[in-house]
Formats: structure tokens, C-alpha cells, sequence
């Protein structure tokens, strides 16, 4: 799978650009600031409908402009077809294949899959757990994306419950009957429940499925590491019995008991405190956690396994996904920046940026625009 073609109307920085790419290497070349991370972003924006650099989509639409367009043609299997996603802040997102318009937005994922790595993937091993989360979220999207749906869910159900337990909280402290809230906030515990445990569940299995990969990773771009040094491990936000932990319903029970047990918690912060949206990605090295005791370097090598795990579990499950590096060769030494490329070099497509052509390694010679003054230009 490939993309063959990028068109982008009002979309960041550009009113108008024609983009033909085609499969194997192709890198933009391009001092900061002139649009060449903006190219890929669209590409990454239509498999994940979400961007890797800002979690809204206003930023997305060009100044004075009210809506953007990203339309891409995909190859795969030799067929092609043309997916087409209209962005527009504070409403409704529109999506179209091959310029039929789809019911949902979301029924664009999984048509094109994307692994970006980009100078932001620190934070997943140095920031806070809901970097975690999100990378395990997206990368669930990508390997089946029903499960967005199943997410949204989620998040509307926490959203409601959060809204009730404030209400309840407020009317407790005043002195005023909370038991009206209180009677409405049981169906949203059971349905909170519902959907926390099908996520507990799905996360639990891409840790371990990736557990491996990790391992395999990591001994390949940190130098002198075996495979059994990175191990990654969910942890619930509370006490689980492991016997138990595959089964949807028992998982389910034990989610809703300790939702009750921290009620009073609850009513008093007037937040949720129990569920995935509170759960961690543990990521080790050796006996001790990566976040404050790895090495610069280390924490490099991990962000970069994290990665090339997910681009081989993606993998394995049917086409190439696009793999895009996102100005990550100038944040990298000499030998991990040899190392990676040779890793991806064999990938169906590779999208580079990059601020000069030096940062390009040798075994990633593809094709090359110039990036500058908002156009995008082959180079001969």
C-alpha cells in the first residue's frame, strides 16, 4: 500500500498543492517552517483522523479560511482509489471515498495506515502517561479500527459521569438531596464499566502482542542491548486479578466494585477516578523505569522501538503501512540514524522530511522535493 498522489486545499499552511509521490523512498527537503512537515501531517491525519503535532483540528485550516481538504489516491493491490476527509473545526468532519460521501468520518480508518516517527515521540517515554495511552489508543485504531468507536463511547460516557458526580458533589456539600444524581450515576457506572473493560481487554493484548517487538527493536537501535532488556506492561488503575483479566464480564465486575468503592472519593473531587482513562503503559529498562533513570539516548532507542514495533505488528497483519520520519534523522547520532535506516529500507513507502539533504542517510537516497515559499518542487 502506497500513496500515489497528495492534494491539499487550506490545509495549514497551503491554499493549493499537487503532490505526486508514488512507493519507496521520498523525502522533502526544506528549511523550518516552510510546510514540508505539513505534507506528511495530511497523510498521517488521514489514517489516524487526528494529528501527531496538536490534538484539535483548528490549527489544521489555513488562516482565513474556514474549512480544509485532504484528499489522497491510495494504491493497494494494484487498485486505486481516491480518500478525501473535509476538516472543519467546531463541526462535524466529512469524509469521502472516490468522491462518494460516507455516513462517518471514521469510516475512513484503516483504508490508509501510517507509523510516523517525529521528535514528539519523547514524550512517550518522558511524558506523562497520557502519552502512553494515546500511542496505545492510536496504534488499537490502526490494527482495528472499530475499536474508535468503541473509544468515542467511552469518552462520552466519562464526559456524562464527570458532569454527574460534580452535581452530586455540589448538592452534597450544600446540604441538598444528591439522590437524584446519584440514581442517574449507577447507569453510567455500568455502562463506564462496559466500555472500560473492552478496553482493558484490547490494550492488554497489544501489550503483549508488542511486548516482543519492543524487545526485538530495541536490541537493534541501542547499541550493545539485548531483546530482553525493554519490556512494556499495562497497568490498571486498580487491583485486577490476572486469572481474570481476559474475561470482558469478570473484568467488567471488578472495574464497577472499585468504581464503588471510591465513590465518596469521587463525589468529593467530582472526577472519575477509576477506569482506562487512568491506566499506564509501564516501560522498563532492565529493573528500572525508563522515565527518570534512562539516558537521553536510552530514551531515543526506546521512543524509536516503540515505533518500529508498531510498523511490525502492522505489518504482519496485512500491507505495508506508509512509514514516515519526520525530521527524526537530525534529532539522532551517527550510528542510531544508520541503524534505523537500514531497519525501514525495505519498506513499501518511506516519507522523509528533513532540514538539508545531509540529514537524509545514504540507504535512503529516494526521490526528492524542495520545500520552500509554500511550493513543493521535484528536484531533477
Amino acid at each position: 500500500m502506497y500513496v500515489a498522489h497528495l492534494s491539499l486545499h487550506d490545509f495549514r499552511s497551503y491554499p493549493s498543492v499537487e503532490v505526486e509521490i508514488g512507493p519507496g523512498v521520498t523525502s522533502f527537503v526544506g528549511r523550518n517552517g516552510q510546510g514540508k512537515t505539513n505534507l506528511v501531517e495530511a497523510i498521517d491525519y488521514l489514517s489516524r483522523l487526528g494529528s501527531h503535532r496538536v490534538s484539535a483540528d483548528a490549527p489544521l485550516v489555513r488562516k482565513g479560511a474556514d474549512q480544509a481538504v485532504v484528499r489522497a489516491a491510495v494504491v493497494r493491490d494494484e487498485r486505486r482509489a481516491v480518500l478525501e476527509i473535509e476538516i472543519n473545526p467546531g463541526r462535524s468532519n466529512r469524509a469521502r471515498i472516490n468522491r462518494s460521501p460516507l455516513p462517518k468520518a471514521r469510516e475512513l480508518l484503516g483504508l490508509v495506515r501510517t507509523v510516523v516517527f517525529s521528535p514528539e515521540d519523547l514524550a512517550l517515554v518522558k511524558g506523562d502517561p497520557a502519552e502512553r495511552r494515546k500511542f496505545s489508543d492510536d496504534l488499537l485504531v490502526q490494527v482495528s479500527p472499530r475499536y474508535a468507536g468503541t473509544r468515542a463511547d467511552y469518552e462520552r460516557v466519562l464526559k456524562q459521569r464527570n458532569s454527574l458526580l460534580k452535581t452530586a458533589g455540589v448538592a452534597r456539600r450544600g446540604g441538598a438531596s444528591a439522590e437524584s444524581a446519584l440514581s442517574t450515576l449507577a447507569v453510567w457506572d455500568q455502562r463506564l464499566a462496559e466500555l472500560g473493560a473492552e478496553i482493558m481487554r484490547r490494550r492488554r493484548q497489544l501489550v503483549e502482542d508488542l511486548t516482543p517487538l519492543v524487545g526485538k527493536a530495541y536490541e537493534a537501535v541501542a547499541r550493545g542491548a539485548s531483546r530482553d532488556d525493554a519490556v512494556i506492561s499495562y497497568r490498571p488503575s486498580f487491583e485486577v486479578d490476572p486469572d481474570d483479566a481476559d474475561e470482558p464480564l469478570t473484568l467488567e465486575a471488578q472495574l464497577l466494585r472499585a468504581i464503588e468503592e471510591r465513590r465518596r472519593d469521587e463525589l468529593d473531587r467530582g472526577l472519575s477516578l477509576v477506569g482506562p482513562h487512568r491506566d499506564e503503559l509501564v516501560l522498563t529498562l532492565g529493573e528500572l523505569p525508563v522515565k527518570g533513570y534512562a539516558s537521553h539516548g536510552e530514551c531515543w532507542s526506546f521512543a524509536l522501538a516503540l515505533r518500529l514495533a508498531s510498523y511490525d505488528l502492522l505489518r504482519a497483519g496485512g500491507d505495508d503501512p506508509v512509514l514516515i520520519l519526520d525530521d527524526v534523522f537530525a534529532e539522532l547520532d551517527s550510528g542510531r540514524r544508520a541503524q534505523l535506516a537500514d531497519l525501514v529500507a525495505d519498506a513499501e513507502q518511506v516519507l522523509i522530511t528533513a532540514a538539508v539533504p545531509e540529514d537524509v542517510p545514504p540507504q535512503l537516497r529516494g526521490r526528492r522535493f524542495t520545500v520552500a515559499d509554500g511550493q513543493v518542487v521535484a528536484d531533477d
